[in-house]
């Protein structure tokens, strides 16, 4: 499972994905697209980086976590 935490930039005005253990960030105006992006993205970077790949774990700002798998 891949952690990839998500927030609300206030200032910028735009989502944000950051995954620090695969040098992963994203930036979109709308949370459907910066989700989707990340979705294609974690894959490709984590094989870059030799780790295996089996689902992804949003990390919200109220704490909610979604997991979706890559299977």
């Amino acid at each position: 499972m891949i952690p990839i935490n998500v927030f609300w930039d206030d200032e910028a005005k735009v989502w944000i994905a950051a995954g620090k253990g695969i040098g992963l960030i994203l930036e979109s105006e709308s949370y459907d697209d910066l989700i989707q992006r990340v979705r294609e993205a974690v894959p490709e970077l984590a094989k870059e980086n030799g780790f295996t790949c089996t689902g992804i774990e949003f990390i919200t700002q109220n704490r909610q976590i979604t997991y979706i798998s890559q299977e």
